[in-house]
Order: structure tokens, then C-alpha cells, then sequence
């Protein structure tokens, strides 16, 4: 039988073809995914990350329950023109702790995975309070009501129970802590603020809303805001790829 006339059986015969078509992508799922399980990591270590402290996971929420991502992505791509406006092209242990990821393919408003300390927190409040006051050709609407938002701390030491289930490394004191954390990094003249430090060390602990009497959904998604992109640094990498 010819090659051609073999092929012919596939092409008269679709129910062989399906059959034909599922083995194959079979083989090569089974190729791509079977690996994974043999490897000690899929993702390389990086000196810097860590998990989200109590208040940037609250504002991390805040982030996904607003929809932030439909609009932003974080996730510098290796090409010329996104390393110049954006910076350091994206590692994969930077959303090693986040559930879902943030990566995103659409950007109506620019990438946010650089966005840490870019900006005041200031600049920050205005731009979600009223985007047009800082950036008048924005197309994003407004969240003030995050202002006036209290910050509930019922909820996020389940959050941090659930993460840890997941494999983020949360210690037994960290989550036991989790309320009175997220309260002290908002208010560092706090009596809380000084057993917060030493949990997580070398976070910004400072009142992010510019309201020193309460905490906010805003001090939350600040805080979030600023820390992203700011845990790994790109430096290194710089100093060993010039040494090759």
C-alpha cells in the first residue's frame, strides 16, 4: 500500500482522524507534563522573594476582586521595546506565591510588574481616587470608595492558612499573627508595627492612605502596589552577565 493510500484512511475517515489527533496530543502532553514530576524545581531559586505580608494580600484580593487585571498585565516580555519602557523581563519566581497569576496577554492601561516605587503613594491614591487627575488621557475609572473602605481583618489568617496549604512557606507565627500584621504595616507608630518588622523584615511599614487613624482597603491596595517588582535584584544579574 502506497503512503499516499494509507494517508487516505485518515482523510475519508473521521473518526479515525479524532482518534488519530487525541493520541497525539496525548503523546505530547504526556512529553511537556511527565518531566515536571521528576524535576526537585520548575522554578529556578531567586534571592529576594518572599511571600505577601498580610496587608499586601489583602490589597493583592482587593486587586483581583476589582479586576485590575483585565486591564493589566505583569508580565514583561524579553523583547527590546518592553524591556526599555518596562525594565527587567519577568522571572517566574516572581509569581511563585501568587494563586491565580497575574501574567495577563491585554493591556488597556500599561504592565504593573515593575510598578513598585515607581511612584508616591500619593501618586498612587490621586491615580485611583480619580486617574484623570495624574494621567488625563486614562481610560480607568475611579475607586474612591477604597478610601472610606475599613480593611476587615476576620478573613486574611485563613487566607494566609489556605497559601500555606499551597506551598507558601507561612510560619506557624506569621499566620497566628496574620490580624494584628495587617493592621501594624499600615501604622508603624503602632506597638504591633515592632513584632510585625520581625516577621517580615526589610517591608515598607508606613501609613499608605495618608489616614494615620485607619486602615484601608487603599492601604491595602498600595501597599500591594508598591512591593510588586521590587523583591529581586535585577543587579545580580547584571554584575554575572557581564563577568561571562
Amino acid at each position: 500500500m502506497s503512503a499516499w493510500k494509507k494517508h487516505q484512511i485518515f482523510e475519508k475517515n473521521s473518526l479515525i482522524l479524532i482518534v488519530g489527533i487525541v493520541i497525539m496530543i496525548s503523546i505530547g502532553g504526556l512529553v511537556e507534563i511527565v518531566p515536571l514530576y521528576y524535576l526537585k524545581s520548575t522554578i529556578e531559586k531567586t534571592e529576594g522573594m518572599r511571600p505577601y505580608t498580610p496587608l499586601e494580600l489583602a490589597g493583592r484580593n482587593i486587586y483581583v476582586r476589582e479586576g485590575c487585571y483585565a486591564c493589566h498585565s505583569q508580565q514583561i516580555r524579553p523583547m527590546r521595546d518592553e524591556l526599555e519602557r518596562y525594565g527587567n523581563y519577568s522571572l517566574a519566581a516572581e509569581s511563585m506565591y501568587d494563586r491565580p497569576f497575574q501574567w495577563g496577554s491585554k493591556r488597556t492601561g500599561p504592565d504593573l510588574a515593575r510598578v513598585g516605587g515607581k511612584y508616591s503613594d500619593e501618586w498612587q491614591r490621586d491615580h485611583l481616587i480619580d486617574p484623570r487627575s495624574v494621567s488625563p488621557t486614562s481610560v480607568m475609572p475611579g475607586y474612591p470608595f477604597l478610601m472610606d473602605a475599613k480593611i476587615s481583618p476576620i478573613e486574611i489568617e485563613n487566607h494566609l492558612k489556605v497559601n500555606a496549604l499551597y506551598g507558601v512557606p507561612y510560619t506557624e507565627e506569621q499566620i497566628k499573627y496574620a490580624k494584628a500584621d495587617l493592621m501594624a504595616q499600615a501604622q508603624p507608630d503602632s506597638d504591633a508595627a515592632e513584632g510585625f518588622a520581625e516577621r517580615y523584615p526589610d517591608v515598607l511599614i508606613r501609613d499608605f492612605d495618608g489616614n494615620a487613624k485607619e486602615v484601608t482597603e487603599m492601604d491595602a491596595l498600595v501597599a500591594y502596589l508598591q512591593m510588586l517588582g521590587t523583591l529581586v535584584d535585577f543587579s545580580l544579574y547584571d554584575e554575572k552577565a557581564n563577568l561571562r
